[in-house]
């Protein structure tokens, strides 16, 4: 049973193997893009995010995250609803630029926030980078990746049985593509909880 589903996972992960480092590539120019976008910022700007920064911080540091489950919520209710959109457009055929516009946006967002972490406090940007954004990325960006992948795929397919061949049934592959996506959301919301409750700890650790 194990080997059958390594052997199914790794002939998934040949088959997309191109798809991957597509979207990885793209994933990268937009960490790139977010961060030379923290230099082009005005000085107006960055000290008015600074003093959210600051303030947040003063904030963790005595408080921690006051409401952690509305937190987890927020946390949690994001993730389900990008993936719940590139599941959506996943299922059309005009969807596959904009699953391809979102993982761009989602490497801008961390290149941004990283970049502005250590523009602004240097090494400790860097610590705080690695402690507060980095961990639940781990898992958020892969998953997001799965999800993106598959959601291209399957728009391909769309395409191919659509327009090009109807000899495929497509419905194994949606229900395929629609587990996926579930076994993704259930990632995610490890994400969140780390969010919620362990980067606070970590970056009190380094606060205090």
């Amino acid at each position: 049973m194990r080997s059958r589903v390594g052997q199914t996972i790794q002939a998934y992960a040949r088959d997309h193997q191109s798809l991957y480092w597509f979207t990885i590539v793209l994933f990268t120019m937009g960490i790139i893009f977010g961060a030379v976008l923290v230099n082009s910022l005005p000085l107006s700007q960055k000290q008015e995010l600074n003093g959210f920064l600051q303030y947040f911080f003063n904030s963790l540091s005595t408080q921690g995250i006051p409401e952690t489950t509305t937190h987890f919520q927020e946390a949690f209710g994001h993730y389900a609803k990008t993936i719940g959109i590139m599941w959506v457009l996943g299922l059309s055929i005009i969807g596959l630029p904009m699953i391809l516009l979102m993982l761009f946006l989602k490497g801008v967002v961390v290149g941004f926030t990283v970049g502005f972490l250590v523009n602004q406090l240097q090494w400790h940007g860097v610590t705080f980078a690695l402690l507060g954004v980095l961990p639940q990325n781990l898992l958020v960006v892969p998953a997001l990746f799965i999800v993106g992948v598959s959601g291209i795929s399957f728009s391909l397919r769309l395409i191919k049985t659509r327009l090009v061949s109807k000899r495929d049934v497509i419905m194994p592959h949606f229900v395929g593509y629609t587990v996926l996506v579930v076994c993704m959301l259930a990632v995610l919301t490890m994400a969140a909880l780390f969010e919620t409750f362990v980067s606070p700890r970590l970056m009190q650790i380094v606060l205090n």
